[in-house]
């Protein structure tokens, strides 16, 4: 748990971080338009539950991970991160972006957790340890 705790964490802080970043650059996160730099964001979650699961099976797993045990600490991990994000999140829309719509912003949280989920299960297949016997 705790390499989840703790790769789940930066994770969050990354993300949060990222949303006052692109404030401090002039981008707003209200409304239906999504600007091409805002994707960059992708890589935040993809990075970071790759680095925790392969991490994870390298010191905990000794090499050795079938797809549901990565699958279930990549889901620890994208939901500490996704904690911490919403909470930098609710910072970012009470202080700094008062004018933004709260059904916008978890409009974009909510695809925020599709996209988790799709790099929750592309991690674990490329990190799985692959069966060696035919069936």
């Amino acid at each position: 748990m705790k390499n989840a705790f703790v790769t789940g964490l930066v994770m969050g802080i990354f993300s949060g971080t990222w949303l006052f970043v692109m404030h401090a650059f002039g981008y707003s996160n209200s409304g239906n338009r999504v600007d091409p730099i805002e994707y960059l964001s992708i890589l935040i979650p993809l990075v970071g539950v790759y680095i925790g699961v392969k991490s994870y099976k390298e010191n905990e797993k000794h090499n050795s991970l079938s797809f549901f045990e990565a699958l279930f600490q990549s889901f620890k991990i994208l939901l500490i991160g996704g904690g911490f994000a919403c909470l930098a999140g609710l910072v970012y829309l009470n202080y700094v972006d008062q004018g933004n719509n709260f059904l916008d912003f978890s409009g974009r949280l909510f695809g925020g957790l599709l996209i988790g989920i799709l790099i929750c299960v592309t991690v674990s297949l490329a990190l799985m340890n692959r069966s060696s016997k035919l069936d």
